[in-house]
């Protein structure tokens, strides 16, 4: 029997955050009726957001669902966004020099990282001049499209 508090199915919420887990996915949405139930993965967090889809427009489920909403968002307005799905490498082989570093200046269209996507290694390119301030993912990290990757001030 499921657990329910206030209208939501904990149980429901538990098994879409063991499907993320399993899969190593970092996000899951699923409507039900007219409930649609997301849950997210950051880092090694798992958040879990519910509301009725009408309540979605009133400011209290709004509220609620706004910061969940936020989070994937990029932690920084200057993060350069991933454009694809894939694999994200730091450096063009193992054992070879990192594109960037943090502190470095770039240049627009110099390569940042690669991303591996159907086996085609894809250079990422700085979309204008700046200083690398954070690079925000390891190298061989699978990447989401608009995950940030790399912030440029």
């Amino acid at each position: 029997m499921s657990i329910k508090k206030n209208g939501v199915d904990q149980q429901l919420i538990r098994d879409l955050a063991g499907i993320l887990n399993d899969t190593n996915l970092t996000e899951i949405e699923v409507e039900l009726g007219d409930l649609k139930v997301r849950v997210s993965r950051q880092s090694q967090a798992v958040h879990a957001v519910a509301a009725p889809l009408p309540a979605l427009a009133a400011a209290p489920a709004a509220a609620a669902a706004q910061p969940a909403a936020a989070a994937p968002a990029d932690p920084s307005k200057n993060a350069v966004p991933s454009p694809m799905v894939g694999t994200a490498y730091l450096a063009p082989s193992p054992d070879a020099k990192p594109f960037v570093e943090i502190g470095q200046k770039v240049k627009e269209g110099q390569t940042l990282l690669i991303i591996e996507a159907m086996k085609t290694m894809n250079q990422i390119p700085s979309p204008r001049a700046g200083t690398v301030t954070a690079i925000l993912i390891e190298d061989a990290q699978p990447v989401e499209y608009g995950m940030p990757l790399v912030v440029l001030e």
